[in-house]
């Protein structure tokens, strides 16, 4: 009985739907685990992370079996078994699958036993609920596999237990949100409490879509003790030591150990890896965006800067009448600082001409909100106009306050690919801008020190649509603001719970409403990072046509 057994984690960043691509990470992982007896890679590595409707297709399932088979050849050579996620069709039913690959072939198959359906989650639609897994034994030590969601409820491992698993080793899909970690850490400890047995919790990489995954692999051991601790946002190949004490149980040996992040770190992080891979995955040039002088698209730049460096970054200044000397001084400033080309085109003859082209049916009304908006949908009219003659992909810049109330124009500032801000408060912006001029982020390819001037982060923010114009004109001050979105987005407060925190009630119902009727704004937005647990578009999911108020 062996005494000593090698266990290599790859936490890497598979290609959604590239399988070729992802069989190929796979090997050259496999080669550098060298002498290890097993290597564990992420759920449904084959072909990325969350599929969705996508692994319905029999086409992907035939070629992402066919992938898993060549691996399975690998392994003849005698080096390291291979445990990696594929989805698998077995007797006319889809399964999200675990293959253990050895000897040259496909040794086992383990399928999850807990699907999700919540949150991001749709897995009930797409697979078939796996019968509850047994151990498999590798190099003659028995591993139970639970995959992902099969350790939030303890049957599973329970079971795996009883029917005698010596260690865990859990491949994960498990998408960021800022503190989740501790969630992560707990849940684990909770499942070797109730078992005596240690774990490996070995997480995926990588942006897909909306959806960002951090890595922050782990390995606990029986004690509840962190042996390893991978790093989050890198991928990352470790090599853990696992010794047999007189007692015939596995401890971990003590490895690498990557520092937590504060929460800043990882936002910021967060929204970098996923622009970064949306953009490259896709395979856009670069991105462009309105560099107006505010605080939401400087942010947003120094973002894209880092992610993409600044040769893959276009500025854009769109002024009009009403754009403060302020804006247009800040604005260079901020091109300067981050490196980026940056031009300004100025929209005024723009607003003139339409203005003459709406000039009859226009007769005898008053200049508003409609005039304003045409000047946003002018602009976005010219960053798309733009990326379809150059190639880049537009960058929006609107945060979650803004998106939470409406206060954001259709084919306008709402105009384009992608939002690294939209599950970003107003109040947060803030905090991320004073963090990213203190801190140089990691694997950052912008410049270190200032990036954003003080001024864009003192200033009151306004949207230059009119005179004098500010968002407290039509908005209540941010704190106040984000604090009821706090409430009524992320917790679900009722309305007597939301003044009951100190909130005026007819403020309160204000936001309310206006978070209601601008759902249909939000069905259009473009896609951006999630960050919270309530994200809007795959978290929160709210009908547009909706009588419904909890206001009294």
């Amino acid at each position: 009985m062996a005494d000593c057994f090698h266990i290599a984690l790859a936490q890497l960043n598979p290609v959604m739907g590239d399988i070729a691509g992802n069989l190929k990470r796979a090997r050259d992982a496999r080669v550098r685990a060298g002498s290890a007896d097993v290597i564990l890679f992420s759920e449904l590595f084959i072909v990325g992370y969350s599929p969705e409707d996508l692994v319905l297709k029999p086409a992907l399932q035939e070629e992402a079996r066919a992938a898993v088979e060549e691996l399975a050849k690998d392994t003849a050579d005698g080096g390291p078994a291979v445990l990696i996620g594929t989805p698998w069709v077995e007797h006319g039913e889809l399964y999200n699958a675990v293959a253990l690959l050895d000897g040259g072939k496909v040794e086992r198959l383990t399928y999850k036993y807990e699907l999700p359906n919540y949150g991001v989650f749709d897995e009930k639609r797409v697979f078939r609920q796996g019968p509850t897994p047994e151990p498999v034994t590798v190099r003659g030590i028995k591993l139970g596999i639970p995959i992902c969601e099969d350790i939030w409820k303890q049957d599973v491992t329970i079971w795996l237990a009883d029917a005698g698993a010596e260690i865990f080793l859990v491949p994960n899909g498990s998408p960021f949100e800022a503190g989740k970690e501790d969630v992560r850490l707990k849940l684990a400890a909770a499942r070797i409490h109730e078992t005596g047995i240690p774990l490996i919790y070995l997480n995926q990489l990588g942006g897909q879509d909306e959806v960002v995954y951090d890595g922050a692999s782990f390995v606990l051991n029986a004690d509840q003790t962190i042996a390893v601790a991978l790093p989050s946002w890198n991928e990352h190949i470790a090599i853990t030591e696992w010794r047999r004490n007189v007692d015939g149980n596995w401890t971990c040996s003590p490895g690498e150990k990557f520092a937590a992040e504060d929460r800043s770190s990882q936002v910021y992080h967060a929204m970098m890896l996923a622009l970064r891979d949306y953009v490259n995955k896709n395979r856009f040039p670069g991105v462009v965006l309105g560099l107006s002088g505010g605080i939401d698209s400087a942010l947003s730049a120094a973002v894209a800067v880092d992610a993409l460096g600044a040769r893959r970054v276009r500025c854009v200044m769109l002024p009009s009448r009403y754009t403060s000397l302020d804006s247009l001084e800040d604005a260079d400033a901020c091109a300067r600082l981050l490196g980026v080309a940056y031009e300004t085109i100025e929209i005024e003859h723009a607003v003139k001409a339409m203005g003459e082209t709406l000039a009859a049916p226009f007769a005898g009304t008053q200049t508003g909100i409609t005039e304003e908006n045409i000047q946003s949908r002018l602009r976005g009219l010219i960053l798309m106009a733009l990326s379809n003659k150059f190639g880049p992909m537009v960058l929006t810049t609107g945060n979650k306050s803004e998106m939470s109330v409406g206060y954001a124009t259709l084919y306008g500032d709402m105009c384009g690919g992608y939002n690294v801000l939209k599950d970003i408060y107003k109040t947060e912006v803030f905090a991320l801008s004073h963090w990213r001029n203190r801190n140089s982020p990691l694997g950052a390819l912008g410049p270190r020190g200032l990036v954003i001037p003080d001024r864009i982060i003192t200033k009151p923010p306004t949207a230059e649509l009119r005179a004098n114009q500010t968002d407290q004109d039509s908005l209540p001050p941010y704190d106040i603001l984000d604090g009821i979105l706090e409430c009524l987005v992320e917790r679900e407060c009722s309305f007597e719970d939301t003044v009951a925190r100190g909130y005026d009630p007819a403020t309160v119902k204000r936001i309310e409403h206006l978070l209601y009727v601008s759902e249909y704004k939000r069905r259009q937005a473009p896609p951006g990072v999630k960050i919270s647990s309530r994200n809007f578009g795959r978290d929160r999911r709210y009908p547009i046509t909706n009588a419904f108020r909890d206001s009294h």
